[in-house]
């Protein structure tokens, strides 16, 4: 696989060339290691005495391999996500304190998550022509956990819980490009303190035609769905736990 193939569908605005970066935003990343690593097991049982060998400085014990996505990239291929190594290694070089035990539960729900919010974004482009031109595809992702979507400011000023993250995702359909906002939120334990929930609400942007048709139509289907007393179709939340 090609360098440019050796990639995750999270944002690398803010890294440098070096291919042994972890390809995640670090704007994003305290939000999300705080999460994962709160929920788990393994953050009570650090160990960081491990002397590092691999070339990026992780530690020995952390593997090198990488899993590959199901997203697809437009150059051909899929995204691949960073390796338990990669993953440490980025968090360090951001002081963000990794522990070399905690890689094996943030890294999988690291990918399942990104996996999740394609499959979210995929139920909105059902339908769309996409599978005309060999189906749709993943162009750029940018992560801003600092900046709250209209959405999402107006569920916090009616008492919800801001979401962890967001991330802009931008796919192509055939040419046309669609940008997707995705906002994070944190859901119930489900009775167990490490059985992690999280709501994921992706939906287009209104920065275009094509975003304001497709909210409009599922907005439509959704009530009139309810009014004749039919299934509506979803709304674009997802819940997931690990």
């Amino acid at each position: 696989m090609s360098s440019s193939s050796e990639k995750c569908p999270v944002d690398h605005s803010s890294l440098s060339a070096s291919p042994d970066k972890c390809p995640v935003d670090h704007k994003a990343r305290s939000s999300w290691f705080s999460f994962f690593s709160s929920s788990s097991d393994a953050a009570s049982t650090h160990s960081s005495s491990h002397p590092p060998s691999h070339p990026n400085g992780a530690p020995s014990v952390l593997p090198l391999d990488r899993e590959v996505s199901s997203i697809p990239r437009v150059d051909g291929g899929n995204w691949v996500y960073p390796s338990q190594a990669q993953f440490y290694a980025a968090m360090a070089r951001k002081k963000h304190n990794p522990q070399a035990s905690d890689m094996q539960v943030v890294v999988p729900i690291h990918n399942a998550v990104n996996e999740r919010a394609w499959a979210e974004v995929m139920k909105w482009e059902t339908q769309q022509g996409g599978d005309k031109c060999g189906g749709v595809k993943l162009v750029s992702f940018k992560g801003r956990p600092k900046d709250l979507t209209p959405r999402a400011r107006w569920r916090t000023l009616l008492g919800y819980s801001p979401p962890f993250d967001r991330h802009d995702w931008v796919v192509d359909r055939c040419g046309t490009r669609i940008r997707y906002v995705i906002d994070f939120y944190t859901g119930h334990n489900a009775g167990s303190p490490n059985n992690l929930s999280f709501y994921l609400d992706a939906r287009p942007a209104l920065d275009n035609w094509d975003g304001v048709r497709m909210r409009v139509e599922r907005f439509w289907e959704r009530w009139t769905g309810k009014l004749r007393g039919s299934p509506a179709p979803p709304s674009g939340h997802a819940q997931s736990s690990t």
